[in-house]
């Protein structure tokens, strides 16, 4: 990953299945300028969901790309790459993407996830959205929160980049639990992106070093 001028415009593709809230979160953030992003283009697994509205709505080039039109993991990621190929991505985030890729040599390092736990706890294959907070509430576990990592071949398992915690209340529920799990993500997100624009992200292995600005 080469050294990046903090003020120039990231240019990031969105991959989403869902309702889109990381999604809006993104452009409102890019609207008040506190995110220098462009975001040329978003990729849905789902054709009807709502996330694929508000990039419409957004003016964004949007497109589906659905398990059952391409069957493996090897198709779908060709597929989406020829849909990049026009944008000069710079970074690819994954923002509820519940479709599998593989993890082209292009995009090593330049693709980002983010789960509803602090992980290795609570994740891994079956393990998204509200399944998560059950299986926190389950557990007894008095914190959580979440992780931004980079993506590898395996589900919930790459480097992380950066974490937030969140606290159980003795009354919680799934819904109010990732409803604060989700605030948290707003911030977090936001922030790995700004480190990785700045260069300040370093891959060692499992781990990733924040390096001094």
């Amino acid at each position: 990953m080469g050294e990046r001028v903090a003020e120039d415009r990231l240019r990031v593709a969105v991959l989403l299945s869902g309702s889109g809230r990381t999604l809006e979160n993104f452009i409102e953030l890019r609207d008040r300028g506190d995110l220098a992003i462009d975001i040329p283009i978003v990729i849905s697994s789902r054709s009807t969901v709502r996330g694929v509205e508000v990039a419409r709505a957004a003016g964004i080039e949007t497109h589906v790309v659905t398990r059952r039109e391409y069957a493996t993991s090897a198709e779908r990621s060709a597929r989406v790459a020829d849909l990049f190929a026009p944008h000069r991505v710079d970074l690819i985030v994954l923002a509820g993407f519940l479709s599998q890729l593989d993890i082209l040599p292009e995009w090593e390092g330049r693709m980002m996830n983010i789960h509803p736990s602090l992980l290795p706890l609570f994740g891994g294959h079956g393990l998204y959205g509200g399944r998560v907070h059950e299986a926190v509430l389950a557990s007894g576990m008095k914190v959580t929160g979440c992780t931004v990592h980079f993506v590898n071949a395996d589900y919930d398992s790459g480097p992380i980049i950066l974490q937030r915690c969140v606290p159980v209340a003795e009354d919680d529920t799934p819904e109010s639990l990732g409803a604060r799990v989700f605030q948290a993500e707003c911030h977090a997100y936001p922030e790995a992106i700004r480190l990785f624009q700045a260069g300040r992200l370093q891959i060692d292995g499992q781990r990733v070093r924040v390096l001094d600005a």
